[in-house]
């Protein structure tokens, strides 16, 4: 046996490629965090966006021990229930590309209104933002069982694996937009096309890991 094997919490690789490019597509799409980073590091400087990136980080600790936790208590109670979250996740990523589609990504970076604020408080603003989201406990509920199996004796592991795997693998996407955030807010907002795509790509990834699922399971 080699030592990777003894790893037991590590996914496939074909697994661990699937949620890197979902992380992707992810971290690329503007949203409530994406929008404090850029809206800081405009207003404030880059470290400032920063602080509100390790706060956000933060949360998804947090989040992702939360979730792993209550997942993981429901496969050893139910397989079947599990099995059941996995299908309605399926239709919740079915619904986050409709809405993609129909309503578009909004991305508005604060302006500097010339008050400065602490590194904790940008901290803390970020993890605030993260908690305070009901859509992250959601969309963790929904998405990261559809990388795990429910009869997999090493569930558990994998679901801290890969909630914790976010944060590494969304920086290298994240930190280059806080240290150019101006260009990248005038990308966005200069060409709307480029966010435009940025939602076709968003849809068509989270409806192919959604079709995924049900074929899956419909075997």
């Amino acid at each position: 046996m080699s030592f990777l094997d003894t790893l037991t919490f590590i996914p496939d690789w074909p697994v661990l490629v699937q949620f890197a490019i979902a992380t992707f597509i992810l971290s690329i799409t503007p949203g409530p965090d994406m929008t404090l980073f850029v809206g800081r590091a405009l207003s404030e400087g880059r470290a400032a966006g920063f602080a509100c990136l390790a706060g956000a980080s933060s949360g998804i600790v947090i989040h992702t021990t939360m979730v792993a936790i209550g997942l993981s208590a429901l496969i050893i109670a139910s397989p079947s229930a599990f099995w059941v979250l996995k299908v309605v996740g399926a239709g919740y990523l079915v619904f986050l590309a409709v809405q993609a589609l129909r309503k578009g990504s909004a991305f508005s970076p604060e302006k500097g209104s010339g008050k400065k604020h602490t590194m904790f408080q940008n901290w803390a603003t970020g993890l605030g933002i993260n908690l305070l989201n009901p859509k992250i406990i959601l969309f963790n509920m929904t998405f990261l069982p559809q990388f795990v199996s429910a009869h997999d004796p090493h569930a558990p592991g994998k679901l801290f694996f890969l909630g914790l795997s976010f944060i590494p693998l969304s920086l290298p996407v994240v930190v280059p937009m806080i240290l150019a955030a101006d260009k990248f807010a005038g990308l966005l907002k200069k060409n709307p096309t480029v966010t435009r795509w940025v939602d076709y790509i968003f849809a068509g990834v989270f409806s192919v890991f959604a079709l995924k699922i049900l074929l899956a399971e419909g075997k």
